[in-house]
């Protein structure tokens, strides 16, 4: 069949099962868009407010369903836009597909109107932007490239892929049928190996396992529950990867990341055992590699991961397998445990440790102002379906929900959180919105007034297209991050971190959203219950005092601290 090749390239995302593509609209690739015009019964293209947000939903979406986030967008600026995007799918391990409307063909290498060269700006060279970066030229390819790009994006250690389209290739006429859908390929796990695994088991006295990355799916999860269950292991849950395993279960034991339990700290230390199932051990999940130490660790490491050229990059472990998830999770739940372990005591203690760090009148801080986080995080809890989608950017103001909220766990159907391991800010609004559209499950965002401002235009994206998202906004009038950190460097010297900010509330109803603004956590869950009922999204903005800066302490015992250190 003979059509434009705009045409045949919605006809190829079709076939891989896209049903939703994430963009802001370009001349430079109209003939895609008149393709999503032709096929609108099939597959949704969602007009975004700006790329970042874009390319923010197209991350989101590819975490949610396991199979590569589309993004569209035009050249140069908006190519440059969708990056953070880019890197954030790079860091967290996600399925992406980047599409990018390029200059036209006989223009090419001469600094046209937008162009940029992508695959120096996107390409592996950069070694944190793209896993592969392409360019078709000729139609006739396109089914070839398209299955290679979600080939690409999904097998090894999952990522994003740049495919560059040239505006004259794209209304060249096509005769060429898509290729079939593609699968993401298994990697099992070396039988030697998994006796070697056993075996390090046996001799262990505090073993501990580190489960998140990419690749993991509801039947990987479950069997990872499994393999915990007969061998009696605590697992604890990679940084931002809160929902790999059920935070319920007995043998949880919290998240290794930023704000890391004390408790759970000391454990991993003093652990004989580590077994790092999926996640590549960045430096947020090994505490700047002091708490696994690199490039050798103090304790025993058995480094499970999709990606070969992951193992042994960053850690040389006692033993490396290369498996996916779904494979590694199989092989390890029918591995032959022991009748009893000499570690249950140690798995009870930890998982007393995670109990002990969620309840907060155990040992927890008083905090200034009217605001209770914990209590509020804890009405979200009571009140939110199992199954709701959590969605945050970077800050101070997550560490609420990282601390205190349980993920039901991937293992239960339904992944969860939606969080950037990379700590990209803004990235919340639009997961959250994007999640609500493709899923149609509660979407709850947690975002801190820099935060929200970053991508707070894609709430229009969100009535433009049905959606709806509860948005917590904590609005403490600065950049809190940098706040706390200036407070413990340079105490006092306050320079950049402040904010002057809008109406929140009168912003959002601009947008389409309903909003409510509450200064008295009593107020919090009458406005939650309001927002779950509404037809449209809203925003509860609350007024947080700016000393309430973390889980554990305050700004103004930070600043004593570093003053009496510099004295």
């Amino acid at each position: 069949m003979t059509r434009i090749a705009g045409h045949l390239l919605v006809e190829c995302l079709i076939v891989q099962g896209v049903t939703h593509a994430f963009g802001v609209p370009g001349e430079s690739y109209l003939a895609v868009l008149d393709g999503f015009h032709a096929h609108a019964d099939r597959i949704r293209f969602i007009t975004n407010r700006q790329e970042g947000g874009a390319a923010f939903m197209a991350e989101a979406h590819g975490k949610l369903s396991g199979r590569p986030g589309v993004c569209f967008v035009t050249r140069g600026p908006g190519a440059t836009n969708a990056s953070i995007g880019l890197h954030t799918a790079f860091q967290d391990s996600t399925p992406m597909v980047l599409f990018v409307g390029d200059v036209a063909s006989e223009a090419r290498d001469r600094e046209a109107f937008q162009e940029v060269d992508y695959a120096a700006f996107f390409g592996p060279s950069t070694k944190g932007m793209a896993k592969r970066v392409e360019r078709i030229d000729d139609p006739r390819r396109i089914p070839e490239y398209v299955a290679r790009a979600f080939a690409t994006a999904m097998n090894g250690r999952p990522g994003p892929v740049v495919l560059v389209l040239p505006e004259d290739m794209l209304t060249q006429a096509v005769d060429a049928e898509p290729l079939p859908r593609v699968e993401p390929v298994q990697a099992w796990s070396d039988p030697g190996a998994l006796r070697e695994l056993r075996t390090l088991l046996l001799a262990s006295e505090r073993p501990l396992v580190i489960a998140g990355g990419g690749g993991w799916t509801p039947q990987s999860a479950a069997a990872l529950q499994r393999f915990a269950e007969n061998w009696q292991l605590p697992v604890a849950n990679a940084f931002r990867f809160q929902d790999t395993f059920d935070n319920h279960h007995a043998l949880y034991a919290g998240d290794v990341g930023l704000g890391i339990n004390p408790a759970l700290a000391r454990r991993v230390r003093e652990s004989d055992l580590l077994i790092a199932l999926g996640p590549r051990l960045g430096e947020a999940t090994t505490g700047g590699y002091t708490l696994v130490e690199a490039p050798v660790p103090a304790q025993k490491l058995v480094h499970v991961h999709a990606s070969a050229e992951e193992l042994g990059r960053v850690y040389q472990p006692t033993l490396a397998i290369h498996a996916t998830m779904n494979a590694a999770a199989r092989s390890l739940e029918v591995l032959t445990a022991p009748p009893c372990v000499p570690w249950s005591a140690w798995a009870q203690a930890c998982h007393a440790d995670y109990l002990a760090n969620i309840d907060v009148a155990n040992g927890g801080i008083t905090l200034p102002g009217t605001i209770d986080m914990p209590a509020i995080i804890h009405t979200l809890q009571r009140h939110l379906p199992a199954e709701a989608v959590l969605t945050n950017g970077a800050g101070n103001f997550a560490s609420w929900l990282h601390r205190f909220f349980r993920h039901h766990g991937l293992a239960k159907g339904h992944k969860t959180q939606l969080a950037p391991t990379n700590g990209a800010m803004g990235y919340g609004v639009p997961a959250g919105i994007g999640a609500a559209i493709v899923s149609g499950r509660t979407a709850f965002t947690i975002a801190g007034d820099g935060d929200f401002l970053m991508n707070g235009q894609e709430l229009a994206t969100a009535t433009q297209h049905g959606a709806k998202s509860i948005v917590l906004l904590l609005n403490n009038g600065s950049f809190g991050t940098i706040r706390m950190h200036q407070e413990r460097e340079y105490p006092a010297h306050v320079s950049g971190s402040g904010l002057a900010n809008p109406d929140f509330c009168a912003l959002a109803r601009a947008y389409g959203y309903a909003a409510e603004r509450i200064t008295h956590t009593a107020e919090f869950e009458p406005a939650l219950q309001r927002a779950l009922a509404a037809p449209v999204g809203t925003v509860i903005e609350v007024l947080l005092d700016v000393d309430v800066i973390t889980t554990r302490g305050t700004l103004g015992a930070i600043r004593q601290a570093a003053q009496r250190t510099a004295m």
